[in-house]
């Protein structure tokens, strides 16, 4: 039953390979924090850098084909070398993409990227990201990866990637980084609604902190107002909610989120949105993927 209960809820949200699905009734984007996509080049024994083994390779292109997502936005993501090996498994698995984004921002190791079977028409990546802190600049280290790709002729989703600051400890305090972090990505939200506020946005990715903290209020804004971005909360099929297991407190918490605009929301399928559960998630990463089907409704504006 522990098997089952997964596939079935699979096969209601994605009956179909998606290179076989029409994207006018419901594409899947999925938002998954791989753990340390490293490849070799980038091994380092100061940094304490290690590649990925080919055990948690494998488990992870394993669970992203059991999802065979349309879009997948990733973090922790090595070089370009590191992501053309892992673009080349997809496609070996038979989850060829056309398009991709690598943003390759100020952390030595760990970057975004993201995949999309549809063309990237425009991209607006901020790799430089720059807050003050005690008197001194700091860096928005994995930066945002902003992508609007092109879903059907009338219909584009603008994609906002984040990888907010780890809770491991920091000399000036890594909530206070995560939290200026957060307010750094609402000035990113916040211009691109300025600009166009029907615009079809998803804000996703690994937040690092919990749904009461300052980073959350932060980013979903004030409810109600045209700025406020909805959280999808997700869940498995068990109705567990945890998206990451941190194994030094042995603690399970959801700290992956997909938010959403006003005006791509009547596009959101609400009840599809999922943590998946596969057998094989710890092998994998440390964190579970979480997915949502958009159904394009409307024509871009």
């Amino acid at each position: 039953m522990k098997r089952i209960l997964p596939l079935l809820l699979l096969a209601l949200v994605a009956p179909l390979l998606a290179e076989d699905r029409d994207p006018a009734k419901g594409i899947i984007f999925c938002s998954y924090n791989v753990r340390n996509y490293i490849g070799r080049d980038q091994a380092s024994v100061a940094r304490k850098t290690k590649p990925k083994p080919e055990k948690e390779i494998e488990a992870l292109i394993k669970v992203i084909r059991e999802i065979n997502p349309d879009i997948l936005g990733v973090c922790e993501m090595g070089t370009q070398a590191a992501f053309d090996d892992f673009k080349a498994r997809l496609e070996k698995a038979g989850l060829g993409y056309k398009d991709s984004e690598h943003v390759l921002a100020d952390d030595e190791d760990r970057h975004l990227a993201l995949v999309s079977r549809f063309p990237i028409v425009h991209r607006d990546s901020a790799a430089k990201v720059r807050y003050a802190l005690n008197g001194t600049q700091q860096s928005v280290k994995r930066g945002f990866l902003d992508v609007t790709v092109q879903i059907t002729p009338g219909f584009q989703l603008r994609c906002v990637g984040v990888h907010l600051k780890s809770k491991l400890p920091t000399p000036e305090g890594e909530a206070l980084i995560r939290r200026h972090e957060a307010a750094k990505l609402r000035e990113h939200l916040n211009a691109i609604l300025a600009e166009n506020p029907s615009v079809n946005l998803l804000c996703y990715g690994d937040f690092n902190d919990a749904k009461n903290q300052p980073m959350f209020s932060e980013i979903t804004g004030v409810r109600g107002t045209p700025g406020h971005m909805t959280d999808l909360p997700a869940r498995d099929a068990y109705g567990d909610r945890w998206t990451h297991h941190w194994p030094v407190a042995d603690e399970y918490a959801r700290i992956d989120y997909l938010f959403a605009s006003p005006g791509l929301m009547p596009e959101v399928k609400r009840d599809t949105a999922t943590v998946y559960r596969s057998e094989l998630w710890e092998v994998a990463s440390d964190h579970r993927p979480v997915f949502v089907t958009i159904v394009p409704l409307e024509k871009s504006r």
